[in-house]
């Protein structure tokens, strides 16, 4: 029996795997590569800073990778013309290049990195807006307070008296500063376009600053996974013209919706793909309860910081509980008696007072059972 060659299935052609490969390529390099191509001067520096670590890096990578080839294909065991010497065993000029050159490229990175990475410091207010623009003194940068929750982002303005959850609107050419926390879990604030990550952490403030230096429309989310709803946790920054932006503000003041406590607790809950949400009048201390986790009511805040009730640390002791150092009058606080030899066992519970509980040379050793056999025989 004659058996026909198999004919290949469409599309198996090598012909059109390479055409499909090189479709793929032409298609990836239509990405919109935001943070290498940014809109703001922050995360502009944060590029120039990737590009420079990545060629300082490959200018050690790239020699070191062709020498192998080279290595490899001059050497070959084919190759009866190439030098054999098995004697050989010291070069100092190539040991010269060997070492110097590795470690000038690590001074030279180790260099560039100290200097941006304090340059770029998150809490370091911006010295400039763009190259050859430093900001005046009499410029202050818009203050925004956020909130990650789960699943979404509350953003305060107070100086304008308003607040959106899931839309950030801020005018070009004019320092922002982050103030962050959580109300749960640790998230990451990111704007791609316009700076760095920072985590957001519940009874805690991080502080990140920014500049936006073209009008757009640029995406924002979250960069650290948090649970369910990660997937929808963006939202949409929009750079606009100081005229616009007062226009925006004056427009959410007219929304019916106010975010007092009572308001946020609602907001709090956990839910997913909630849509912009504007509030004209938001409560003055609340950003400070959220960072000291005391919105809910009988909450004590963190430290010590005042919303009605006392700070964490100064209640009284139950019944029957020691107290704290924190709560102790200075008069009571003092030295352990120190005891040097046994003097009884120590009665643990029965007698939370006793002194013998305190006595940490005392050592009782059991009795093995082999030796309490040897003598019973």
């Amino acid at each position: 029996m004659i058996r026909r060659p198999a004919r290949r299935a469409p599309g198996r052609t090598p012909f059109v795997r390479y055409l499909a490969a090189a479709g793929a390529l032409v298609a990836l390099g239509g990405c919109n590569t935001v943070v290498m191509r940014p809109a703001g001067d922050v995360a502009a520096q944060q590029s120039s800073l990737i590009v420079w670590s990545t060629v300082l890096m490959l200018l050690i990578i790239v020699p070191v990778m062709a020498l192998t080839v080279v290595f490899a294909w001059r050497y070959r065991e084919q190759n009866t013309e190439a030098a054999y010497e098995p004697d050989w065993d010291h070069s100092t000029g190539l040991e010269l290049v060997i070492w110097a050159a590795p470690l000038l490229i690590i001074i030279a990175l180790g260099a560039l990195t100290w200097v941006g990475t304090h340059t770029l410091d998150p809490y370091r207010p911006l010295a400039r807006t763009a190259p050859g623009k430093p900001v005046a003194n009499d410029v202050r940068p818009l203050e925004v307070q956020v909130v990650s929750l789960d699943w979404k982002w509350l953003f305060i303005y107070p100086e304008q008296g308003i607040a959106t959850v899931n839309e950030l609107v801020v005018p070009v050419d004019r320092p922002v500063k982050f103030t962050m926390t959580s109300s749960t879990v640790m998230n990451t604030l990111w704007v791609p376009a316009m700076a760095g990550m920072v985590y957001t952490m519940p009874g805690m403030e991080t502080v990140l600053h920014g500049v936006l230096n073209r009008t757009g429309k640029f995406a924002g989310r979250s960069g650290n996974y948090s649970g369910a709803g990660f997937s929808h946790m963006t939202f949409w920054t929009h750079s606009v013209t100081p005229a616009r932006f007062d226009q925006w503000v004056a427009g959410v003041k007219r929304n019916r919706w106010q975010l007092d406590n009572a308001t946020y607790l609602k907001l709090e809950r956990p839910s997913e793909k909630v849509r912009p949400i504007g509030f004209r009048n938001i409560d003055a201390g609340l950003f400070k309860r959220i960072v000291g986790m005391c919105t809910k009511p009988g909450e004590s805040c963190m430290e010590g910081m005042s919303h009605g009730g006392p700070a964490v640390n100064d209640r009284a002791p139950r019944p029957g509980e020691a107290k704290g150092a924190l709560t102790r009058d200075p008069s009571e606080k003092g030295e352990s008696e120190h005891l040097s030899a046994p003097h009884g066992a120590s009665p643990g519970q029965n007698d939370p007072g006793a002194g013998s509980n305190r006595n940490m040379t005392r050592l009782e050793i059991p009795a093995l059972p082999r030796a309490n056999a040897s003598r019973e025989a």
